[in-house]
């Protein structure tokens, strides 16, 4: 690989005063993950050197190194990584992640098989850092993680550098657009982007991305067929926790104050299906304490799984404080609200319960995966709401019309499988 992109004297500059600028808020960087180690998780404090480019070497040099932000992020990458392990069974990946919740999801899907570190801070001396103890061969960035230093660091080795199920949402495109001076000259030293949608496709155009750099493969998500062993844990959790056997609905990925419209709109089903049960999985583990107090506050009989306890005919509401189990605890419901979507977060993950056949509220904010959840709506899986009172009445309506919810529930495990082939085709540009 040669390099074909020069950047002017400027761009340089732009991006020295960038660096300049980070490195004068490093010293809060440290500051802030004690803060969060206390008010978080002391995982934040752990490996901390490693955000500063003390890294861990890899077991083996070259291979893949996979940059996904948190959980959500490796979650969406994992079947790329199976699917590139299953083509190269030696191949060696290392996986990067900001989050101790993302680091300990790649432990939970991959165990010992690929190598994990913390991303450091986006100076060059710590991405070079980074990139002399991996030695990695090819660097893949998913969704929309684009750092200036990490980029150029990999630009100035020879490392080719893909954005992989690349997202780009108008408003991230306003505000690259606004700072042209350094996102230009990152996004030409990128060696190809596959864009999870034509928004994003054409979004990296209008931000000046050459067009033979760029391929529309749409989004990963879609091939994510479920596993024996999701279907496994669906029925251990439903026993574990002694709700088999009992209506269920599912609120996944909630923020505040989704909770909240959740819990309201349950009390109301309650008053025609009192054997109804409510399990609501908060977005952020940091919240599971405040939203527990919302589950008391909320009059309605509580449970919550870490303490150990199983419900009982008369438990209400389950919180299940717990992480990597949402995707099978859709398994057993009947019908589900996906988070970050009445709260203004973009929505979360809708192709999570349409896998396993199960329709779903969400509310008006769904601009993270626009595509996605105009396919899921335009088949009937998907309802957009935007209140507590709209959650409730069509809850009500699928409980008490089955064949209709059945129905919803089926086009949208159709919608995944007319969908598929994502994978292949971003496999196809990575040349695997």
């Amino acid at each position: 690989m040669t390099h074909k992109y020069k950047p002017t004297l400027l761009q340089d500059v732009c991006r020295w005063l960038y660096s300049a600028l980070l490195a004068i808020l490093i010293p809060f960087s440290l500051l802030t993950l004690v803060y969060k180690a206390i008010t978080r998780s002391h995982q934040y404090n752990r490996r901390r050197f490693e955000r500063y480019g003390f890294i861990p070497r890899a077991p083996r040099s070259g291979g893949v190194l996979l940059h996904c932000v948190s959980v959500g992020e490796v979650v969406a990458a994992s079947t790329l990584v199976k699917a590139m392990l299953a083509k190269e069974p030696d191949l060696m990946v290392t996986i990067t992640t900001t989050t101790p919740t993302g680091s300990e999801r790649v432990r939970q899907i991959f165990g010992e098989s690929v190598h994990h570190c913390y991303l450091p801070f986006d100076l060059h001396m710590a991405m070079a850092g980074l990139l002399k103890r991996i030695k990695p061969s090819k660097v893949l960035i998913t969704e929309v993680e684009l750092w200036p230093n990490l980029i150029h660091a990999c630009w100035k080795r020879n490392v080719p550098v893909y954005v992989v199920n690349a997202r780009m949402t108008d408003k991230s495109t306003r505000a690259y657009q606004k700072i042209a001076w350094l996102f230009e000259p990152m996004l030409l030293k990128l060696t190809h982007v596959c864009a999870q949608g034509q928004r994003d496709y054409d979004n990296y155009l209008k931000l000046g991305l050459p067009e033979p750099k760029l391929t529309l493969t749409n989004n990963i998500k879609f091939d994510s067929p479920l596993s024996e062993q999701e279907m496994e844990k669906a029925e251990y959790l439903a026993n574990r926790y002694g709700w088999h056997g009992r209506p269920v609905w599912v609120a996944g990925s909630t923020h505040q104050p989704e909770e909240d419209a959740v819990l309201n709109a349950h009390a109301e089903l309650l008053k025609t299906r009192p054997d109804l049960l409510l399990v609501i999985v908060p977005r952020h583990p940091q919240r599971f304490d405040k939203v527990w107090e919302l589950c008391q506050k909320s009059g309605l009989t509580s449970v919550r799984a870490s303490e150990g306890h199983q419900l009982v005919p008369q438990s209400q509401v389950l919180l299940l404080d717990e992480m990597g189990v949402l995707k099978p605890c859709f398994g057993t419901a009947l019908f589900a609200f996906v988070g970050g979507s009445l709260a203004d977060r973009g929505g979360h993950n809708a192709l999570e319960p349409a896998a396993f056949s199960v329709p779903m509220l969400m509310g008006p904010h769904i601009y993270n995966n626009p595509v996605i959840c105009q396919t899921l709506q335009n088949a009937g899986a998907l309802n957009v709401i935007d209140s507590a009172e709209q959650i409730t009445e069509k809850a009500r309506y699928w409980l008490e019309h089955n064949a209709a919810r059945e129905v919803a529930g089926q086009a949208g495990a159709k919608v995944l499988a007319e969908n598929s082939g994502a994978i292949r085709r971003t496999l196809d540009v990575l040349g695997m």
